[in-house]
């Protein structure tokens, strides 16, 4: 009966954890709902004064980027924005023949007129933080915007986001994800799911509230003297951006969300993509954590509330780890429970935390609307999209739980970029491209195993007992088999 103790311990736990972070989604979401009615009056720079019009730097950190290169030159030198106060660096880290093709083309644009930089590095040093400090040391700009190689910001963007930093304790101004390829995929519907829900249920839900937020990597605008007060990008842990804006925000600066302004961006098409940024993800914020949690707990600058809100958003990913542990697990649990008789009431009471999945499902439900409106219709697509999401998070969860046991007990790894692929539509191919990952891992096994192991739990709802089966965690052992197939069957063939 020890073992069984043992998995009625994990399993109670991972059910705690997760409820414990629904609840604290629910509250994002008071908060979300709350801040419609606010009204921003926020002082604002006048850029029609041209005394109010700050210098900015935009800021392109790449590394092989040879599909969508053009693409982003293009798009960038049509920012409007003036020419005598505006600078371009091009932090080009690439080892390909794009260096060549994106030269020619930095060439003429700098015939137009625009002041565009093309920096190089003798080595990957820091990786993207690192790229971003040294083009920090030459930069011109009170402002510093960046845009990582995939995103096609708005001509009008800086004129969206610089005048907030006439509050001069506004440190960030970070805007909100767009989809230029949502529908090219289920892949890509589900990565525009969670995405649509950080960008608006917990970007807002947190900054709302004067919470800590993190600036994404990219589609952001950072005040250069709060960088260097913040003490510069560092590149010890995988999510560089995640890392500066806690210590900014620990040394009392304030960040400026923006949910009105949207700046589209490519998802990953191919699931290798997707695995690799996930990794990269889930790491970097286990990572973090570990960095951080010290900092954040003996802060004297946060209210308690805030500091509850921070730790948990820096265990967002390890999430990932509960309810993997809880998949493996209720296996096993369905067993006891037919079995033990006199564990009757527990069980009952476990059956309880299914209102965790309930509180995501009308969280996540306020975002879709937010997105795509409500009505009978949009919510019937909506129950498909939730439980397509929920199903394809599960089937990561093995990947990403990995990820993050190697954030917590401090393995090192390379930053593994996120290969691009200028895809819009079906008609787009992405099968030539050469930085597409050629061979799945080790891991990829095991989910294909583990799809195994949830047909098995399936066709115990059948068999266990001695009352005709038992159905209760039927539901969700469909889930994690139809999560843990796509990703398995998807990673072998490649396909997006």
């Amino acid at each position: 009966m020890i073992i069984e103790y043992i998995i009625i311990v994990l399993y109670s736990l991972s059910l705690l954890l997760i409820f414990l972070y629904a609840l604290a989604q629910l509250n994002l979401l008071f908060n979300y709902l709350a801040s419609k009615n606010k009204i921003d009056d926020s002082p604002k720079f006048d850029l029609n004064n041209p005394e109010e019009v700050p210098y900015i730097t935009i800021q392109l950190p790449v590394y092989n980027e040879l599909y969508v290169m053009e693409r982003l030159l293009d798009n960038i030198a049509l920012i409007d924005y003036p020419r005598e106060k505006l600078e371009i660096q091009v932090l080009d880290d690439s080892t390909d023949e794009s260096v060549h093709t994106t030269a020619k083309h930095i060439e003429k644009l700098k015939l137009n007129g625009l002041d565009i930089q093309h920096i190089r590095r003798t080595d990957r040093t820091g990786y993207k933080a690192g790229a971003l400090k040294e083009g920090l040391i030459i930069a011109k700009g009170e402002f510093i915007a960046i845009f990582d190689a995939d995103f096609l910001p708005k001509s009008c963007w800086l004129k969206n986001t610089v005048p907030y930093f006439k509050d001069s304790e506004v440190g960030v101004v970070q805007t909100k994800w767009g989809h230029i390829n949502r529908d090219y995929s289920t892949l890509t519907k589900v990565q525009a799911f969670a995405l649509d829900a950080h960008f608006s249920l917990e970007q807002v839900g947190r900054n709302s509230k004067g919470h800590f937020i993190n600036f994404n990597g990219t589609a952001g605008i950072w005040r250069k003297e709060c960088i260097i007060d913040a003490g510069n990008w560092e590149g010890d842990t995988l999510t560089e951006d995640l890392d500066l804006s806690y210590r900014a925000q620990l040394n009392k600066w304030k960040f400026k969300y923006l949910e009105d302004v949207v700046t589209p961006a490519e998802l990953p098409v191919v699931i290798s993509a997707a695995r690799s940024q996930q990794f990269r993800w889930n790491k970097g914020g286990a990572e973090n954590f570990q960095k951080m949690l010290t900092k954040v707990i003996t802060s004297k600058n946060i209210n308690f509330k805030t500091k509850v809100h921070g730790l948990l958003h820096l265990l967002n990913s390890s999430m990932f780890t509960c309810v993997f542990m809880m998949g493996v697990l209720s296996i096993p649990m369905l067993y006891i429970k037919n079995k033990y008789g006199h564990l009757e009431l527990y069980f009952l009471v476990m059956s309880f935390f299914i209102v965790s999945t309930l509180i995501f499902f009308i969280c996540y439900w306020f975002m879709y609307k937010n997105s795509f409106g409500g009505g009978f219709k949009n919510f019937i697509k909506y129950i498909g999209a939730f439980f397509t999401f929920f199903s394809i998070a599960m089937g990561f969860s093995l990947h990403n739980t990995i990820a993050v046991l190697e954030g917590h007990f401090g393995k090192k790894s390379e930053f593994v970029r996120t290969p691009k692929f200028n895809i819009k539509t079906l008609k787009d191919s992405w099968k030539n491209n050469k930085y597409i990952t050629k061979k799945p891992s080790i891991n990829v096994i095991i989910e294909g195993i583990l799809v195994l192991y949830f047909a098995f739990g399936m066709y115990s709802a059948f068999v266990v007992g001695d009352k005709g089966g038992d159905f209760g965690l039927f539901p969700f052992h469909f889930m994690l088999f139809v999560g843990f197939g796509y990703v398995f069957f998807k990673s072998i063939f490649s396909k997006a």
